[in-house]
C-alpha cells in the first residue's frame, strides 16, 4: 500500500458512508493506480458501524477493526489501526468530517517528497480556519494546551490537531508509545523524536452529525498525558520539578492545619505546642501527598519497579512523620524560646529530606534495582 489512512471512530456510522467517498475522490486523483486503504478502529460503538463498514468495503477500499474493551481512548484506536496498517505513509483523521479530506494530497505529499518528518493540518496558521463559534475559556484553554505543549512540538501553531501523516520508518522509529487521551500527534511527535514539523492549513468545519467526545474528563487526562510526556523528554528534570510542586503543595497544607491548631491551642503557646502542632499538622502534609501519588500510580504503573507502590508509600510516610515528630520535640527540647516559624520548617524540612532519601536512594538500594541497572550497563557492549 502507498497510504493508509486511519480513522478512529466512535459512534460514528453516521459520518462514515460520505468519509469514505470523499476519501476516495482526494486520493484516487492524487495517488493514480497505487492503493491506498481506509482503516475504521471502531471502539465497540454498536451503532451498526459494522454493517456500514461492510456496505462501503463493496464500492471502496475500507477495512474494519473493531475493539472489544478499549481502555486508552482515541490514541490506542489510532496506535491499533497503525500497527494493522500496511501503507508506506500513515494518515489519522477524525470521523467526524470536520477535518477536510481534500487537504490528504497535501499531508501526503509533503512526507513522500522529503519535505517533513511530519505533517499535520493546522487550524491556526496564515490560510487556516475553523467553522466552530468557541467562547472566550474554550480559546484560553486552546491556547494553555498548545504553550505546555511546546517543549515537544516546537513552534507549531496547531499541535493538538488529530489530522496528520508521517512515514512508516518514522512511526517505527518512536520509542514506548503510552497512548492517553485524544492527542495522539503530540504523542507521536515526542516519541518518534519529530525534528522537521510541516504545517497544513486547513479549513476546520463543523460536525454535522454525532456528538462530540470532548468532555472534562479528557482534559484532564491531556494533563495525565503531558506528564508522561514530560518525563519522557526530560527524564532528569521532570522528576525533581515533579517532587518540588508535590513538596510545595503538601507543606501548604501542612502549614493551613499547623496555624489552625496553633490558634485553637492558645494554652499551649510554648515550643512543646509548637512542636505537638507541626507533629500533627504533617497528618495533612501526607494526605496531599496521597494524591499526587495516586496519580503516578494510575498513569505510570505499565512502567513502576516495584510491586507494591502503595505499600512502599506508607512505609516512607511513617518514616518522614516520626522524623517530623523527633525534630520538632528535639528543638523544643534545645530551644526555649523556640518559635512557630522555626519549628515548622525545620520539622517538615527533616521530614522531606528523609522521603527523598527513602524514595530517591535507599528504597532503590533496598531492592537491588541500582545494582541490577550498574550490571546491566556493563553487559551492553
Amino acid at each position: 500500500m502507498a497510504v493508509s489512512v486511519i480513522v478512529p471512530a466512535l459512534r460514528e456510522a453516521e459520518n462514515l458512508p460520505v468519509l469514505a467517498e470523499r476519501v476516495h475522490a482526494a486520493l484516487t486523483g492524487y495517488l493514480q493506480d497505487r492503493p491506498y486503504e481506509l482503516i475504521i478502529v471502531d471502539d465497540n460503538s454498536q451503532d451498526g458501524t459494522d454493517r456500514v463498514c461492510a456496505e462501503l468495503a463493496t464500492k471502496y477500499h475500507v477495512s474494519l477493526l473493531v475493539r472489544l474493551q478499549p481502555t486508552d481512548g482515541l490514541s490506542g484506536a489510532v496506535l491499533h489501526g497503525m500497527t494493522a496498517a500496511r501503507g508506506q505513509v500513515l494518515v489519522v483523521m477524525d470521523a467526524d468530517l470536520q477535518h477536510p479530506p481534500e487537504c490528504l494530497p497535501l499531508l501526503i505529499g509533503t512526507i513522500e517528497r522529503g519535505e517533513g518528518d511530519f505533517s499535520i493540518g493546522s487550524r491556526y496558521m496564515p490560510g487556516g480556519s475553523t467553522q466552530v463559534k468557541w467562547g472566550f475559556f474554550r480559546r484560553l484553554n486552546s491556547r494553555l494546551a498548545t504553550m505546555l505543549a511546546r517543549p515537544f512540538a516546537g513552534r507549531t501553531h496547531d499541535p493538538m490537531s488529530g489530522f496528520f501523516a508521517l512515514s512508516r520508518a518514522t512511526y517505527q522509529s518512536a520509542q514506548r508509545l503510552t497512548p492517553l487521551g485524544y492527542k495522539i500527534a503530540l504523542e507521536l511527535m515526542c516519541k518518534c523524536r519529530v525534528r522537521n514539523v510541516r504545517e497544513i492549513p486547513i479549513q476546520f468545519g463543523l460536525r454535522t452529525r454525532g456528538q462530540s467526545k470532548l468532555s472534562v474528563s479528557e482534559q484532564f487526562r491531556y494533563l495525565e498525558h503531558l506528564s508522561r510526556l514530560y518525563d519522557f523528554a526530560f527524564p532528569r528534570l521532570s522528576p525533581i520539578l515533579k517532587f518540588l510542586i508535590a513538596t510545595a503543595t503538601s507543606w501548604t497544607t501542612g502549614f493551613l492545619m499547623f496555624a489552625a491548631l496553633l490558634s485553637t491551642a492558645s494554652a499551649q503557646w510554648n515550643p512543646h505546642g509548637f512542636a505537638m502542632a507541626a507533629t500533627c499538622s504533617y497528618a495533612m502534609a501526607i494526605a496531599a501527598l496521597v494524591l499526587f501519588h495516586a496519580r503516578y500510580v494510575r498513569t505510570q504503573r505499565p512502567f513502576l519497579i516495584t510491586q507494591h507502590p502503595w505499600l512502599e508509600f506508607f512505609l516512607i510516610s511513617a518514616s518522614e512523620w516520626i522524623t517530623c515528630g523527633i525534630a520538632a520535640y528535639w528543638l523544643a527540647a534545645r530551644l526555649d524560646r523556640a518559635r512557630p516559624a522555626e519549628t515548622f520548617i525545620l520539622s517538615y524540612f527533616m521530614a522531606t529530606a528523609t522521603r527523598y532519601l527513602l524514595r530517591k536512594e535507599l528504597m532503590q538500594d533496598v531492592r537491588g534495582l541500582r545494582k541490577d541497572l550498574r550490571k546491566l550497563d556493563l553487559e551492553e557492549p
